[in-house]
């Protein structure tokens, strides 16, 4: 079995009239607010502060910042898009206009950030992703939680590394990029990309290092790329890189229309583009969730109420609270290990993941995979509603010679 997950754009039998979404909505924070950028790396098309944990549900709803939300550029979900494409609008035209400075926003530094984790975290990550979720002895997945076979340490998931920006936070809020003030509640997390160096240690003492490593002005919105590397403490030595592309609705239209603004430090043969093929899959992985399943997750540092309050999830316009997108992303590559690795995590290089919809905890997840030389690509789909939540792919150090 398998699995994938996703976030983002709410349908419209989830979704509440936009009468009344934009009276749930309490006033826009001043440019000022910390926004989580690290704790809550925008996975959603709404945004929630970060507060204090055990705060009362009363609170935290004063916090919440709804907006119906488009899928990233170019889905096929263009049904979807067209719906919130136009709430977005109407919830634009009343914002103030954001302001976007460049040099500003390039020149600034964030502090490094050190953290330790251990065997502990890595394993409760790997549940939370579904690890062992059917079968509690899986021979491909025991070694993610258990010292099988006298191995001296567990194997660590690829994507466990994706918790390592929301260190940046460390809980409190990740301040502003300087140079950027935008309405909050219009953000968007849209891609993540992973890059792994070596096999990540089960348990280490590291270094966060942050950067603006994109920019780029699309006239109606500002994409946004935050890079986070993280290296060994001692020697120095990368462990990975991950890269978050965030939209900013409303914050477009800083530079000159016929030259837009662009700045990005990666190559570009990085700039990702999915192509899901016509062919059918070279396998699928189906998953049936956990109604726990974020509940779990969560304890990976993952606090978002919207993942665990049914209050907050309804305010947001969700029947009940929903899956965290990177676990969808890690449910994904899961699947693609489980299928073309043979369980081995080590022989992943790199992760794309382009969010396109929500899940709920429950759902049946299946992800259609095509093995492309040492690419595969991959969708997934929340089986129940025949909805494409995740897609993207995975890039293998090599392929097994069984396959």
């Amino acid at each position: 079995m398998g699995s994938q997950f996703a976030w983002d754009a709410r349908p419209a039998s989830d979704t509440k009239s936009d009468t009344s979404t934009r009276r749930l909505l309490p006033p826009s924070p001043p440019p000022s607010t910390n926004w989580c950028l690290g704790l809550c790396p925008f996975r959603y098309p709404f945004h929630v502060t970060s507060v204090p944990h055990g705060s009362h549900s009363a609170s935290l709803l004063r916090f919440l910042q709804v907006a119906a939300a488009p899928a990233p550029p170019a889905t096929a979900e263009s049904d979807e898009a067209q719906r919130t494409t136009s709430a977005a609008d109407m919830a634009t035209s009343s914002k103030p206009a954001a302001a976007v400075d460049p040099e500003v926003a390039l020149a600034h530094r964030f502090p490094e950030v050190s953290f330790d984790y251990d065997e502990r975290e890595v394993a409760l990550y790997a549940l939370g992703i579904g690890a062992c979720g059917d079968d509690a002895v899986d021979g491909k997945e025991l070694h993610f939680v258990y010292h099988r076979d006298g191995q001296p340490h567990i194997k660590v998931l690829p994507t466990f590394v994706s918790l390592f920006p929301n260190k940046n936070s460390n809980g409190l809020g990740f301040v502003d990029v300087p140079g950027l003030n935008f309405d909050a509640s219009l953000l968007l997390h849209g891609q993540q990309y992973i890059e792994i160096y070596r096999p990540i240690p089960s348990s280490a003492s590291v270094v966060n290092k942050v950067k603006v490593a994109g920019l780029h002005d699309k006239g109606k919105a500002t994409i946004l790329e935050l890079e986070t590397t993280t290296s060994l403490r001692e020697s120095g030595e990368i462990l990975c890189m991950n890269r978050s592309t965030i939209y900013l609705r409303g914050a477009g239209g800083f530079s000159d229309s016929s030259q837009p603004y662009t700045y990005a430090t990666y190559p570009a043969n990085q700039v990702h583009r999915i192509s899901i093929p016509n062919s059918a899959p070279s396998a699928v992985y189906d998953d049936q969730t956990k109604q726990s399943q974020a509940l779990l997750y969560r304890l990976s540092g993952d606090y978002n109420p919207l993942h665990s309050d049914p209050d907050i999830a309804q305010v947001a316009g969700f029947t009940r609270p929903i899956l965290h997108g990177l676990c969808t992303l890690g449910f994904a590559a899961r699947a693609v290990i489980k299928s073309f690795c043979n369980g081995e995590p080590a022989a992943v290089k790199s992760i794309f993941g382009r969010f396109l919809l929500h899940v709920y905890p429950g759902e049946t997840l299946s992800t259609e995979m095509w093995l492309d030389g040492q690419k595969v690509h991959y969708q997934t789909k929340v089986k129940e509603r025949n909805r494409a939540v995740l897609s993207g792919y995975v890039l293998l150090q090599h392929i097994p010679s069984s396959l």
